[in-house]
């Protein structure tokens, strides 16, 4: 399953890419969107996965660590997460979940306080 081509992550990224780094972040992204998705992701992937690929795939390569911020003075580094491997972002998530036909579920639920929040509007027909 081809989620994109090596010529567009390179287009994305506007750098060289190898081969090989072109093959493996298109696996890492595979292998990712699968435990997420699992079998509802088809061939030729549905409308908006390939948006969603591309971000994966070059978040992977520019930043494999995950690191999420650095600071010179004392050498401060904090990264994104504990794991290792490729992890979705919420918004990465939402969106491959939606372009699959799947529902957020609890995701849409929102717990924090009202002023913390966006603001909903509920429709109701008349």
């Amino acid at each position: 399953m081809a989620l994109f081509t090596p010529i567009e992550l390179r287009t994305l990224l506007s750098r060289p890419l190898s081969d090989a780094e072109c093959e493996l972040a298109h696996e890492l992204t595979v292998d990712a969107f699968f435990g997420e998705v699992g079998d509802r992701l088809t061939d030729p992937p549905q409308r908006g996965v390939k948006a969603v690929a591309l971000m994966v795939a070059a978040r992977l390569l520019t930043n494999p660590q995950g690191l999420r911020s650095e600071q010179a003075g004392g050498m401060l580094q904090s990264y994104a997460d504990s794991e290792t491997g490729v992890a979705l972002s919420d918004d990465e998530r939402r969106r491959l979940r939606r372009a699959v036909g799947m529902a957020s579920g609890a995701g849409m639920l929102d717990i924090s306080p009202a002023d913390v929040g966006r603001p909903t509007t509920v429709w109701r027909a008349l």
